[in-house]
C-alpha cells in the first residue's frame, strides 16, 4: 500500500508541529508552521510561531532563513544527502524497500489520532553513523492515504525526542517553483557552517 501511495506522489502540503523535548531539563518546545514537500528532492518549511524561520531545501542544498537577525545559513549537503533525506523525506513518496534498505522495520499497532486510523511502525537504523544520533523513529501512518500523520526521531544516549506532526495534509496539488525560490531580502548575511 505504501508503494502504490509512494508511486503517485508529486507534492504534499500540511501544517506542522514541531515538538522538542529535551529530557534533562524535562522542557518540550513547540514550533508550528507548513511544509510543502515536492518529489523532485525540494521541501520548503515555513515555521510561523513563536519565531519566524523559514527552512528551504533544494537538491543538495539546505537553507535555514532567520528573519530576526536578517540571516541565512547554507549547508552543502554533498555526502551526508542520504542521511538527510532519511529523515526529511521519511514517508513522503518512500518506497517500503527504501526503508527497509535503511532500517529493520516492525509493527507496533494501531492507533487513532486525528481521528485517523494509523498503524504504527519502528524503525531501527541499520547504519552505525545514523544509529550514534537516531536510536529509532516511530511513524504514525495513515491508513487510507499511507501517508505520514506523526513522526518521532529518539536521539541516542539522551532521552531526548523531537517529534513532526503533520496536519491538515494534502496531496498532490500544484506547488508552483516560486515556493521553492530563495525568497529572502539580499540584505541577508550568509552563513556556512561547517558540519
Amino acid at each position: 500500500m505504501m508503494d502504490k501511495s509512494a508511486q503517485d506522489f508529486h507534492t504534499l502540503t500540511a501544517d506542522i508541529e514541531h515538538i522538542k523535548y529535551t529530557a534533562v531539563v524535562k522542557d518540550t518546545s513547540t514550533e508550528t508552521g507548513h511544509i510543502f514537500v515536492r518529489r523532485d528532492e525540494k521541501m520548503r518549511i515555513e515555521i510561523t510561531k513563536p519565531d519566524l524561520r523559514t527552512i528551504l531545501r533544494t537538491g543538495d542544498s539546505l537553507f535555514v532563513y532567520n528573519p530576526k537577525i536578517n540571516r541565512v545559513e547554507e549547508f552543502d549537503l554533498g555526502k551526508n544527502r542520504s542521511m538527510v533525506d532519511q529523515y526529511v523525506l521519511l514517508g513522503f513518496g518512500t518506497k517500503s524497500d527504501n526503508i527497509k534498505k535503511s532500517y529493520l522495520v516492525s509493527v507496533v499497532g494501531e492507533e487513532e489520532l486525528d481521528q485517523k486510523k494509523t498503524v504504527v511502525l519502528e524503525l531501527t537504523p541499520k547504519s552505525d553513523q545514523i544509529r550514534n544520533q537516531i536510536i529509532k523513529i516511530q511513524m504514525w501512518v495513515d491508513e487510507a492515504s499511507w501517508l505520514p500523520v506523526q513522526q518521532k526521531f529518539f536521539e541516542a544516549g539522551s532521552g531526548d525526542y523531537f517529534l513532526f506532526h503533520y496536519i491538515n495534509a494534502m496531496k498532490n496539488l500544484k506547488i508552483g517553483d516560486a515556493k521553492f525560490k530563495q525568497d529572502w531580502p539580499k540584505s541577508v548575511s550568509r552563513v556556512k557552517p561547517h558540519a
